[in-house]
């Protein structure tokens, strides 16, 4: 699929429609082709892959949909779910990508450039979906089927970009294919529109599509229990999730499972797997003119310093305290879900890589080394990290490295994308994937009163995270870390399942807070902490114990503060509102604490 949208597409023979490229993008889509090559099968087969093409938020090189840097609409939403969710720090040094500071901080306002990169990316997708529905109802050629499997792949990917825009704004304007006025206020609540674009899909999406790039029955059901979730319908996420997760199917036909190890979410070589429900689909080495398929949006993200093999640029470092979280209990192998910090996993911040260190003995997640880059581990097939050496600034940024979007070394010539000043990869970005699915479900058990199916669902992603094989392992030479790995550990790692009888022991409390915890375990750096906070009504409590504990070692968070009330949602875009003014009166409203 990837490969489909960002070569190019023939419309009719007749033009080469690049649905990433800025000349592209400069133009109005239906202005830009005639009507007659639209109102075609390959016209509208050609819009779609025009909007599939717009999940990256990306129109080439190093810059995001309609203006900005790439990353301030990267699909993962690493500044706006990760950074500010207390995942990682922002990284490199103070000063550099600097309205990502008050993002971090929460004491940005409506200027901020970043927010805006992000609303007109999601509202390019959105454009981009409503112009399919308009066309593929000119077009009588299709067979029924065919033409339900359009519209519902068109009304899955404008839910997903309204979804997007409902977490991050909250009250925003909705414009459909119907819409004449595109001028529209920001006072109504957008989840019912969101359900329905969902509720088409599933009904009417087929189980496989001819392509695993494209969406399915499955993926909807999936993304539409998660909107019953997120609006605390539980009731009605449950047979959705239950389906899912009995009956679910890729794309490509394959049964949803865990992968069987951990890191084979993070390889391009396993992307597409029977754990992938709704991926944006990246690929390497496609596009001379820069990394602009190649995951892009988080070409800021590799390590980065003295020694780095990696052209830049040192940002997302994951938090000390996001490492502490991996602590496990050597009596029982289960995190210390009150008191992680307490239990803090050794680093090497201010000691220089010239120095000797000794790694961290204690018991740790396995996961802990497939999400983070720390000195004495092996970081991929890179060699080990030497710490200080490939950071830009301990002081600010902490210890450590961001790994899960890192490309390896020995296929670094088909995964990873160098034609920038900046790196890209094959990584996809998961959406969402099973073990997502299995926690969110886990949710839904809980607050229904099913604790012990709760603890079933956490524990399938704890077993496969116990799985030996699925480890961070030593190299067979350190001098040569391409040569392979030794069936040795690489740390001291021990994760074990809660015994059965637990969260019914514990109550509904105890299992939610053994849920939020697993999934910061298992989805950190995937871009959901920030929203996940505050869907659970635990951002305030959570964020400003993050501020207070990680500003004692790192000084890039000093000053940082949450507002519940203002800080659950971000300002809308003051360039939006002022586009918005009718005889000097505003259309759309600035939420609440920001005006």
């Amino acid at each position: 699929m990837k490969t489909k949208i960002f070569i190019s597409l023939s419309v009719v023979g007749l033009m080469s429609l690049s649905a990433c490229k800025k000349s592209y993008l400069e133009k109005n889509l239906t202005g830009s082709l005639e009507t007659q090559l639209l109102d075609t099968k390959d016209g509208v087969n050609g819009l779609l892959v025009g909007a599939y093409a717009a999940l990256d938020g990306q129109q080439g090189g190093d810059a995001a949909i309609g203006g900005g840097g790439a990353w301030e609409a990267s699909p993962d939403n690493w500044i706006y779910g990760g950074v500010a969710g207390g995942d990682a720090s922002k990284g490199s040094v103070a000063g550099d990508q600097t309205p990502i500071e008050p993002i971090m901080k929460f004491t940005s306002d409506a200027s901020n450039g970043f927010f805006n990169s992000k609303w007109k990316a999601d509202y390019e997708g959105i454009s981009r979906t409503n112009n399919i529905l308009k066309a593929v109802a000119k077009v009588s050629s299709f067979t029924d089927a065919e033409r339900k499997n359009i519209i519902g792949q068109a009304r899955f990917l404008r839910a997903h970009y309204y979804f997007d825009l409902k977490k991050m704004f909250n009250k925003v304007p909705y414009i459909d294919e119907t819409t004449t006025n595109f001028n529209q206020p920001n006072n109504t609540d957008i989840w019912p529109k969101i359900e329905q674009d969902f509720m088409y899909a599933y009904e009417n999406l087929p189980t496989t599509q001819s392509s695993v790039g494209q969406v399915n029955k499955w993926a909807a059901a999936a993304y539409l229990a998660k909107t019953y979730l997120y609006e605390h319908k539980y009731t009605d996420a449950k047979p959705l999730f239950d389906a899912v997760i009995s009956q679910g199917v890729t794309s490509g036909g394959l049964k949803y499972q865990l992968n069987k190890n951990f890191d084979d979410n993070f390889r391009p070589e396993t992307k597409n797997s029977s754990e992938s429900v709704f991926a944006v689909q990246m690929a390497a080495n496609v596009d001379p003119n820069g990394p602009s398929n190649a995951n892009n949006g988080d070409m800021l993200n590799f390590p980065y310093g003295n020694s780095s093999p990696f052209s830049c640029c040192g940002f997302y470092q994951p938090s000390v305290d996001l490492v502490n979280h991996y602590r496990t209990n050597p009596a029982t192998g289960l995190p210390y879900l009150d008191n992680y910090n307490t239990y803090a996993i050794k680093n090497d911040i201010n000691v220089a890589s010239s120095d000797d260190f000794d790694p961290d003995e204690g018991t740790i997640d396995p996961r802990l080394d497939w999400t983070v880059g720390r000195r004495g581990i092996p970081y991929l097939d890179w060699g080990i990290h030497p710490g200080a050496d490939w950071i830009r600034d301990q002081d600010y940024g902490g210890p450590y490295s961001p790994i899960k979007n890192v490309y390896w070394q020995a296929t670094q010539n088909t995964y990873g994308d160098n034609h920038s000043w900046a790196p890209g990869s094959a990584n996809n970005y998961d959406v969402i994937r099973f073990a997502d699915v299995l926690l969110m479900a886990a949710e839904v058990e809980a607050q229904t009163g099913n604790v012990g199916q709760a603890e079933m669902y956490v524990n399938m992603v704890r077993n496969r995270a116990a799985n030996p094989d699925g480890w961070v392992h030593t190299y067979k030479d350190e001098n040569k870390p391409t040569a392979g790995f030794t069936d040795e550990p690489a740390a001291n790692y021990l994760i074990s399942p809660y015994p059965t009888g637990t969260f019914a022991a514990g109550g509904k409390d105890f299992a939610l807070k053994a849920i939020y915890y697993e999934r910061k375990l298992e989805l950190a750096m995937e871009g959901h902490r920030f929203f996940d906070l505050v869907r659970w009504g635990t951002a305030e409590q959570e964020l400003n114990a993050y501020f207070q504990y990680q500003s004692t070692i790192t000084n890039d968070v000093k000053g940082g503060h949450y507002v519940k009330g203002k800080n659950d949602y971000y300002p809308i875009p003051q360039r939006q509102i002022d586009l918005s003014a009718v005889s000097g009166a505003a259309v759309l409203k600035q939420n609440p604490g920001y005006n």
